[in-house]
């Protein structure tokens, strides 16, 4: 029972009645306390631990919706428009045309010995290269022999060569899909949208989500960036959860130099009653550093892949409309049977069709099935206008909502996607707390950098890329952002009795920082220097984490 009591700078707490402390008490891996010295002090027996004298806490960041692929993904080659750094905090520079992206495959396909071995680029981010769309032949240029895959950053879709399309049989005509475009040839151009069109190739060149959360060595670099970003909790939003996948998470995950807390949530492919039952059966085996029973549904597709459901007018630059993912009656279907049995469920919106598809199928459900506080949450759902917001504050619904678009995408979305009108109200945080709907903030990592600090910039100065700023009057003041990185998104998971905050009883995870989040310029919210974590009452600094 040895209590370890940790002297800061400063410590911000997120607990309103006492929001700022200089000390924190941790006795077994939980807080007995957040104040001064002298008061922790009548807990008994101490060790002072002043290691953190000239740092501020505050609590562990919270990443609502992450995918492991981030770990997974750094074994590929990164081919995205942005610099990025890796789980090492090397910064690898962005490819800037389609000819460096081919460049950089051609020169990692020269270092591969083995010839069967797939080639995957990832991060491919063509909204940038204009009308100029990337085909089978420009990958046929990097190899003509070699699998050879290309994954776009919103993760909806993947660019494959002739040798790859040909691997499982798609290098014919007559195919009729409508996530495989063709060329005048009459054969597909190599450019796959949407689950159904991507799942055989992205299988054949080894972007297999079923094998990928079975990756131990993916898991870890996962948890180096989680440090590095100063999450303690994040979450593995669509995974397929395989059987021989669990006991690798569950043991990894358990062990004491494991750094953070996983939620996975499985991903509802197949019949809602299949699902459903599997995360009822998952949720009997949740430790606390593995979380299970919650399920993702994927409305549509992504709004810069031009695959996502929009209501009328459609797309500014006149694209046909998106892609149902999974067909508005079975996602009714899906939402019932979840209140029924108590398991939550997130879903993925991006579009403001998809979202009103869902609005409309929860209010039908919870007619069926009244349940308080279910905390269904939309995730993305960045064209959601007013109206949507106040219902979703009727039907009890959470949001989490992707600020970091208005910097890496918003300048395409005003120039190309939806317009100038619509792409001032995305990812709408003042509306959100305006409607009083419980909110968060994310990053979808690998589709943008896990960095929840930079995620709560996104959305205090919604900032493009090009320093335009997407709809002043929904940004939020940094306090709120930074509620939403930790109780938020905490709240998001039915994980805030325990996490979120620094209070008497909740886990002893600490987000530790060089300088005050809320002394600093808001404009130096996005550079702040993270040091490290505690997580669970073990500390990490990130200066130490294991590299290679």
């Amino acid at each position: 029972m040895s209590t370890t009591i940790y002297q800061a700078r400063k410590i911000l707490t997120m607990n309103p009645a006492r929001p700022l402390a200089t000390h924190v008490a941790v006795r077994d891996g939980r807080i007995l306390g957040a104040g001064a010295l002298d008061e922790l002090s009548g807990w008994g027996p101490y060790e002072l631990d002043t290691r953190f004298a000239d740092k501020v806490l505050m609590p562990g960041l919270v990443e609502g919706h992450s995918h492991l692929m981030e770990g997974v993904f750094w074994r590929f080659v990164y081919c995205g428009w942005f610099d990025r750094r890796d789980p090492d905090g090397r910064t690898w520079p962005g490819a800037k045309s389609l000819d460096a992206v081919i460049e950089r495959l051609r020169e990692a396909q020269a270092a591969l010995a083995d010839p069967a071995r797939p080639l995957v680029g990832w991060g491919f981010d063509p909204i940038y290269f204009g009308d100029r769309r990337c085909v089978r032949e420009d990958l046929d240029r990097v190899s003509a022999t070699r699998l050879v895959g290309l994954v776009h950053a919103s993760g909806h879709i993947v660019n494959a060569n002739s040798a790859a399309l040909a691997a499982v049989g798609w290098l014919r005509s007559g195919i009729d899909h409508p996530g495989v475009p063709l060329g005048a040839d009459g054969l597909p151009t190599g450019e796959l949208k949407g689950p159904e069109a991507m799942m055989q190739v992205s299988q054949a060149i080894g972007v297999d989500r079923s094998v990928m959360a079975g990756d131990e060595a993916g898991l870890r670099l996962f948890s180096r960036l989680c440090v590095r970003a100063g999450v303690t909790t994040a979450t593995d939003l669509a995974s397929p959860l395989p059987d021989d996948a669990l006991p690798m998470l569950l043991e990894t995950t358990a062990r004491a130099d494991y750094p953070t807390r996983i939620v996975p949530l499985l991903r509802l492919v197949g019949a809602p009653e299949a699902a459903v039952q599997r995360a009822v059966e998952l949720g009997r085996r949740s430790t606390d550093r593995l979380r299970l029973g919650r399920i993702k549904i994927v409305a549509d597709g992504s709004i810069q892949g031009f695959s996502a459901r929009l209501r009328w007018p459609g797309y500014y630059n006149g694209s046909p409309n998106g892609l149902w993912y999974l067909a508005p009656e079975q996602i009714r279907q899906a939402l019932a049977l979840a209140l029924q049995h108590g398991v939550q469920i997130h879903t993925h919106t991006n579009g403001d069709e998809a979202t009103e598809a869902v609005l409309d199928a929860l209010e039908q459900a919870l007619q069926q099935h009244p349940r308080p506080d279910h905390r269904f949450t939309l995730q993305h759902c960045q064209l959601a206008d007013a109206a949507q917001f106040r219902r979703m504050k009727a039907l009890g619904l959470c949001v989490n909502l992707f600020a970091n678009h208005h910097y890496y995408w918003g300048d395409e979305h005003y120039r190309l996607t939806v317009g100038p009108e619509r792409a001032t109200r995305m990812n709408a945080c003042a509306t959100a707390l305006a409607c009083g709907v419980p909110f968060s903030i994310h990053s979808d990592a690998p589709i943008t950098p896990l960095g929840p600090l930079f995620t709560a910039w996104c959305a205090v100065h919604r900032l493009t890329a090009s320093g335009r700023t997407l709809g002043e009057h929904e940004c939020i003041a940094v306090p709120d952002a930074l509620r939403a990185i930790t109780l938020g998104a905490a709240y998001t998971l039915r994980l805030d009795a325990e996490v979120g905050s620094i209070e008497c009883g909740k886990r002893a995870d600490f987000c530790v920082l060089e300088d005050d989040p809320l002394a600093v310029p808001s404009m130096a919210l996005r550079d702040l220097p993270v040091w490290g974590v505690v997580q669970d009452g073990r500390v990490f600094a990130a200066a130490e984490l294991p590299k290679g």
